[in-house]
């Protein structure tokens, strides 16, 4: 406990909105860091008067917009093409491709904000809203509104919980993203078996 306590007590020291911003930038990305661990401290720091609430969640869905960005502007311009020319070999044709885009682009809006949502998918799911072209602006605007709507979740968690909201977050992660992975996996196993 005593260590928890240390780890704690460094981190909101050191913590601010720009740090908030920035880790929350690299949550959204390739590189995820868990918004659990940056959010919810940080609304601990907004209990105790360091941090204001709202700052914190603007900077948080502010940083998450800048890393999906990231993430749909490499699905549109790596992603797109990659699959147009080397799907083949992956057993994506161009009849494939455009079906999964039409799908896609069907529950776009509701996709892309319940991925935020989600452990796992928010790192993922901007990727095929860039690949399948998803309109810049209705992308920005549904993946800030989630994002910061997670951020909300997460601030008034350590606000209202504090420590013990850390250490539960900390503890279930693992598992409530190995649940989310075995029921992607499932959802594509089941999509396979119905189409065919």
């Amino acid at each position: 406990m005593q260590v928890f306590q240390d780890w704690l007590a460094l981190w909101l020291a050191q913590i601010g909105y720009l740090e908030i911003f920035l880790l929350m930038a690299l949550e959204s990305s390739l590189f995820p860091v868990p918004s659990e661990l940056v959010m919810i401290p940080a609304g601990y720091l907004a209990k105790t008067g360091k941090l204001d609430p709202a700052l914190a969640i603007a900077a948080g869905g502010a940083g998450s917009l800048l890393g999906a960005s990231c993430n749909y502007l490499l699905g549109r311009y790596v992603g797109r093409a990659f699959l147009l020319r080397y799907g083949k070999y992956l057993l994506i044709n161009a009849d494939k491709y455009h079906e999964a885009e039409a799908l896609f682009l069907r529950n776009a809006y509701v996709a892309t904000f319940v991925g935020r949502l989600l452990p796992v998918v928010r790192h993922l799911i901007s990727i095929p809203a860039g690949v399948f072209g998803m309109q810049p602006l209705s992308f920005a605007a549904i993946t800030l509104a989630g994002a910061t709507l997670w951020s909300a979740i997460l601030v008034a968690a350590g606000y209202y919980f504090g420590e013990a909201a850390v250490q539960v977050f900390s503890r279930y992660t693992h598992e409530l993203t190995l649940a989310v992975v075995a029921a992607i996996v499932a959802f594509g196993i089941w999509f396979l078996f119905r189409k065919r």
